[in-house]
């Protein structure tokens, strides 16, 4: 829990101060998405951790953002958090698959809203952020990195399943 609300305001600042890279379509990508990616996992073990609490170390993760990011970072960043977020807990509460798959589909579900909600309003701190072409990269960076620990998990329950005695 506590990585997740160290990591918050970090890519906020990240995205507010680490060089974009331009887009062939004339946008800009923040190779912080990459990191908002991992963002996304922590924010699942932290969930299945303090569990219905999960909206304190977001609003505490935020608070900070405000301190070292500009506000519309910040604004963009705790609207596409809140909502994507709203996505994990139905996804965590009402699911009773093995974690592997409720990361992958979280992620799944939660990347394309909160890329396209930060993107968005980010866009009127960082003009050009949002394209078509920075908003499919962003999606697949927090997916490709969701599905490595997918892999990763899955492995480790398939281990502790072979492991259990009949």
């Amino acid at each position: 829990m506590y990585l997740y609300v160290l990591l918050i305001p970090l890519v906020n600042w990240g995205f507010a101060h680490i060089p974009t890279i331009p887009m062939p379509d004339g946008g800009n990508w923040a190779p912080m998405a990459i990191v908002t990616g991992f963002i996304l996992v922590v924010r699942d073990f932290a969930q299945r951790e303090v569990s219905h609490y999960i909206l304190l170390p977001l609003l505490i993760g935020l608070a900070f953002s405000y301190l070292m990011a500009p506000p519309e970072i910040a604004l963009a960043s705790g609207i596409a958090f809140g909502v994507s977020e709203m996505v994990d807990y139905i996804v965590y509460t009402t699911s009773n698959r093995p974690l592997s798959e409720r990361v992958l589909i979280s992620s799944s579900l939660s990347s394309p809203i909160d890329s396209a909600l930060f993107l968005i309003i980010a866009n009127m701190a960082i003009p050009g952020l949002f394209t078509w072409m920075t908003l499919i990269t962003s999606v697949l960076s927090k997916i490709a990195g969701a599905y490595v620990v997918y892999h990763l998990l899955k492995r480790r329950e398939l281990r502790l399943a072979s492991q259990r005695p009949d």
